[in-house]
């Protein structure tokens, strides 16, 4: 017990003596440090370039680690980013021998009091023009000063809406120096490419890449060269988003304007039907122009909702003719012969139209047709059987007449009945020759109605089948441009 109570008591000896001599280290350089802060920054002005001679160029390492990307306005075509900036330079007038300095190879101090490159986002959209963010700098010992900065950065960003909503943009976010010109601070690329390591994904947008590029342009105003450094961030955009809430909905709208036609003429739905599809595709492209900016590249997406727009409004422009067409009626010209050859013959048995009333899973109505001619047939037998005894009755009305000039005064009473009888006669076979003639009429009247009834349904199949063929087509073309 006395050895292990011994031992335990030299183990907190031990870690207590490791710590006052860290500690007494630690006080020791930051004696040391306060004694370099002060000889250091003594007779320092951070107004001016850090460089021995004028006639020298100073080197500035540029860095660029994108973070997140905020927001990505295209109406107004600006890009909003998270960066960390990272710049590195040397400061000819911030060196020290750190043997002097208990071995003291860095500090960390305000970045306000050293000098700083100018370098600033060319392409700024932001209307906050604020100074960038004091952070710390790390100062070595031979003079190379290392400056952290994070910034929110608004960039305007040339979009192209061509193919929305499965686009992919690219967004230039262009560094420079503002005062200095390229014979005295040059800009070098640390990497090829902008730093991606510590990126979070977006909801909206994956990042291909962000590869970096330096220019150095002459402008009019001026003789000297000026260095930049270009990063171009290429950007695809997630379209799920969109297709399960803009594209499907249309798609699906859109197959419902075909089946107008297989709506039946007498239900009086069918322009209605029509015209409700047509204001259902106006919210969804409203929904779409609010999102886009006003350019003269229609996106894609708008594109397919003005192509179905169209055929829907071909679609109800053609049922109201096809509606005329069906209720022609008996007053109507009688169906052409080549519409009677195309439409009634040829046309009909391509799309399966039957007679109106009819179709090919009613057998029942076929019996009711053909008992339906029985009936006629019989009708017309039995007005022949009422016709032969009247005519008959006619053969003794002309025998009698021949028989009263021949035998006048016999049986006179006899003969005035039967001419009186045949007078009655006369007149019931004209009034049902005149009743059959008018049922004749009628039924080559609703005949001729029911002609163009069926002329009317076989366009209907005719178009429905052209217009679901166009919109399957149309689908295709959108997911084929996507692709």
């Amino acid at each position: 017990m006395k050895r292990k109570s011994l031992s335990s008591f030299y183990v907190s000896l031990g870690f207590l003596f490791t710590a006052v001599i860290l500690k007494a280290v630690e006080s020791a350089k930051g004696k040391y440090a306060h004694m370099l802060f002060n000889e250091l920054f003594e007779d320092y002005s951070n107004a001016l370039r850090p460089v021995e001679d004028t006639d020298k160029v100073l080197n500035v390492t540029l860095q660029i680690t994108l973070s997140q990307i905020k927001d990505m306005d295209e109406r107004n075509q600006i890009l909003s980013a998270y960066l960390w900036i990272r710049q590195s330079w040397y400061d000819a007038y911030l060196k020290w021998d750190k043997d002097k300095y208990d071995g003291l190879d860095s500090i960390r101090i305000p970045s306000n009091l050293v000098w700083r490159p100018d370098i600033v986002l060319y392409n700024k959209a932001d209307d906050d023009f604020s100074e960038p963010v004091n952070t710390n700098v790390v100062l070595r010992y031979d003079g190379k000063i290392t400056w952290d900065a994070p910034a929110i950065t608004k960039s305007s960003c040339v979009v192209d809406v061509s193919y929305f909503p499965f686009d992919s943009q690219q967004c230039n976010l262009t560094f420079g120096s503002w005062t200095y010109n390229g014979n005295q601070v040059d800009i070098i690329n640390s990497l090829d490419s902008g730093d991606l390591s510590d990126f979070v994904e977006d909801v909206e947008w994956e990042i291909h890449g962000m590869p970096a590029v330096k220019n150095v342009i002459t402008y009019g105003c001026c003789s000297e060269p000026y260095p930049d450094v270009t990063f171009t961030l290429i950007l695809k955009r997630k379209s799920s988003f969109y297709i399960f809430n803009l594209l499907l909905p249309c798609i699906l709208i859109s197959f419902l304007a075909p089946l107008g036609f297989y709506l039946p003429a007498d239900s009086g739905e069918k322009v209605s039907l029509g015209v409700t599809v047509l204001l259902a595709l106006t919210v969804f492209q409203l929904m779409v122009a609010e999102i886009m900016p006003p350019s003269e590249n229609v996106p894609l997406i708008g594109k397919y909702y003005i192509a179905t727009m169209t055929m829907i409004t071909a679609s109800t422009a053609l049922t109201i003719i096809i509606m005329n067409l069906h209720h022609c009626g008996s007053e109507a010209k009688p169906v052409p012969q080549w519409a009677r050859v195309v439409i009634l013959d040829y046309m009909s048995k391509i799309f399966f139209v039957y007679d109106v009333g009819e179709n090919c899973t009613s057998p029942k109505r076929e019996k009711e047709e053909e008992r339906r001619f029985e009936g006629d047939d019989g009708c017309q037998r039995r007005q022949k059987e009422v016709r032969s005894p009247l005519s008959n009755r006619n053969d003794d009305c002309n025998l009698g007449e021949k028989l009263n000039g021949n035998l006048h005064g016999v049986h006179g009473e006899n003969v005035r009945e039967t001419v009186n009888c045949c007078s009655c006669y006369k007149m019931l076979i004209k009034n049902i020759e005149y009743i059959a003639n008018c049922i004749r009429d009628h039924k080559a009247n609703r005949a001729k109605g029911i002609e163009w009834k069926k002329v009317a349904k076989v366009m209907d199949r005719f178009f429905m089948w052209i217009f679901f063929v166009m919109v399957f087509f149309m689908s295709v073309l959108i997911i084929g441009k996507a692709a």
